[in-house]
């Protein structure tokens, strides 16, 4: 949330005992972690009624069901994709794709009769 190092903390807790004092900061330290956990119990009750109120768990599930459909029509597009991988490369080694093949009935003979 704070981006705030071990530096800073000292720095702000030397200012807060030049400042208050020795005999007035643990007072002011205890009553400042109150008021802390006080501000923090409120969100986590206002962000608990929110969640309830809007169904954001009913929302969240649609969005993990909606992901695991993405990435099984993603695996499915991939599998047909090698499955047809070789099919391509068998045509385009051969040359011919198998309705381009001469058909049986067909001699070499009747071709030479032709011309």
């Amino acid at each position: 949330m704070f981006d705030i190092g071990f530096s800073e903390i000292l720095v702000i807790a030397v200012i807060a005992l030049i400042v208050m004092g020795p005999e007035r900061l643990p007072q002011a330290l205890r009553t400042f972690a109150l008021w802390f956990g006080r501000m923090r119990q409120q969100y986590r009750t206002v962000r608990s009624e929110l969640e309830n109120e809007m169904g954001i768990n009913d929302v969240r599930r649609q969005l993990h069901n909606e992901t695991i459909l993405k990435d099984l029509r993603d695996t499915k597009a991939d599998i047909e994709n090698t499955i047809k991988a070789p099919e391509t490369a068998q045509t385009s080694v051969t040359g011919t794709s198998s309705s381009d093949k001469p058909s049986r009935n067909t001699s070499p003979d009747d071709n030479k009769n032709d011309g």
